[in-house]
């Protein structure tokens, strides 16, 4: 049996300093793509006034960018697989930092979009790559906790844009730009990818053994060093890690595969499409019913604080019950939440449907990062979690055009109809269909893995 038995030395490992840096390293990461992604949406209004353009030119501009989204997820699967997890959340990062930096200089409306197709191409592919290095990181027992509270500090992006942007982008004609600037600061990251190690399960899947031992002691030295407590024995293998003959996609059309597949599409699709829609034009649609540009930046802005808080609830729950039917309830709460924002215009109101949409959604997120890597095996994982991920990004380059079309053919509150429509929708298919994940608890010292903790098969190979 040639193995190293990465996936069960991994589990048994207690979380110390060596893991908190890991986290932080994909926390700063985090921040900075939520930072990023929502540059656009805080300034479209701004742009909007400027250059003269109306609710279809933002439509087409955030469909491009979703359509970048999808391309990015596919790329980002592919990479990791091809160049190992670690490399390709460092060219990935870098990736969308650059392009970033160049809608700085965008001129007109055709440079803004090829440039946030760009950008969120390489937002789109980080976010794939570190959702699934931590999950072959961490252990089963706690990555759910550990990647939510890496999203409490990541989320905290997105109400940082949307402040900065709320007193910045009142200042002239062309100091919206500054707030494209700012979303490029990810870059610095890059000073920190010396504390990561490759993933062990990656390197056994490519038969890499040599280079997964080394990795896995060196991880092993340092946990033990930290703790001050020799490790507990870890299970014993139970199946020879293969890398994979035949192409993935193959491989993902798979009874076995595909289903869960299918539904970790929808679960993407009405995650993007029910968020986005709400998030890319919450601002917009408010400054369109009379509130003023400036009004309409602010109520997001304190919308957005409940964020970072849907992250802390996701950690203190997301271990501790089965993550389907979290996903469940989160998602039908934020349909409801959603669909109160879009009948109101008290401001008060307006600020808190909108903060319990932030903060449910954001939980919701953190779920679904952790939920979706554990449908697949270390050979899958990659390229299922990647094209579950990018359908779901892609669904939105329709989506804004079916919201431009319902605002101007029924009115705002459509809109809102809509959007919680697409949340209940994804919360009973989920009910339905979703496989669950629990792992089972530690007994005398050793983690005892459900099968699905890794995959809908384990990780037998």
């Amino acid at each position: 049996m040639e193995t190293t038995n990465s996936a069960n030395r991994i589990n048994r490992l207690p979380i110390t300093r060596f893991h908190k840096v890991i986290i932080v390293v994909v926390a700063v990461a985090y921040f900075f793509e939520f930072a990023d992604i929502n540059t656009f949406s805080t300034t479209a209004p701004k742009i909007a006034l400027v250059w003269g353009l109306d609710v279809n030119h933002i439509a087409y501009i955030t469909s491009i960018s979703f359509i970048g989204m999808f391309i990015g997820s596919l790329g980002g699967g592919w990479l990791a697989d091809r160049v190992g997890r670690k490399g390709a959340f460092l060219y990935t990062t870098l990736w969308f930092s650059i392009f970033s930096a160049g809608t700085v200089f965008a001129w007109n409306v055709y440079a803004m979009g090829i440039l946030r197709f760009l950008t969120c191409a390489g937002l789109s592919a980080m976010t794939v790559v570190a959702v699934i290095y931590v999950n072959e990181i961490f252990p089963a027992k706690v990555r759910g906790k550990y990647l939510a509270y890496a999203m409490v500090i990541g989320i905290c992006g997105t109400p940082a844009t949307n402040l900065i942007a709320s007193a910045v982008v009142p200042i002239s004609d062309w100091s919206w730009r500054l707030v494209f600037l700012w979303g490029t600061l990810g870059v610095v990251i890059i000073f920190m990818f010396r504390y990561l190690p490759e993933s062990p399960l990656w390197l056994e899947s490519k038969r890499r053994f040599a280079r997964a031992e080394d990795v896995l002691r060196e991880m092993e030295t340092k946990v033990s060093d930290f703790s001050g407590e020799p490790l507990p024995r870890p299970l014993a293998p139970v199946a020879e890690v293969r890398e994979q003959k035949k192409s993935g996609f193959r491989t993902l059309l798979q009874r076995r595969y595909f289903v869960p597949l299918l539904v970790l599409a929808v679960l993407w699709v009405t995650q993007t499409v029910g968020f986005f829609g709400y998030s890319s034009w919450a601002p917009t649609l408010l400054s369109k019913q009379g509130i003023s540009v400036e009004d309409s930046i602010l109520y997001v802005a304190l919308a957005t604080i409940g964020a970072p808080l849907g992250s802390l609830l996701a950690a203190f729950v997301t271990d501790k019950f089965e993550r389907k039917w979290l996903l469940v309830i989160f998602g039908t709460t934020i349909g409801l939440s959603g669909l109160l924002y879009g009948l109101t215009f008290n401001p008060i109101m307006i600020v808190v449907f909108g903060f319990l949409v932030n903060m449910f959604e954001r939980g919701y997120t953190s779920l679904a990062y952790a939920y979706s890597p554990e449908l697949f095996d270390t050979r899958t994982r990659s390229l299922g979690t990647g094209i579950a991920y990018g359908i779901g990004r892609l669904s939105n380059a329709v989506g804004p055009l079916v919201i431009a079309s319902l605002y101007t053919s029924s009115g705002y509150a459509s809109v809102f109809v809509f959007i919680a429509a697409t949340w209940v929708l994804g919360a009973i298919v989920l009910a339905l269909f979703g496989k669950n994940t629990k792992v089972a608890p530690v007994q005398n010292g050793e983690i005892l893995l459900e099968a699905p903790a890794n995959s809908p098969i384990g990780d037998k190979q």
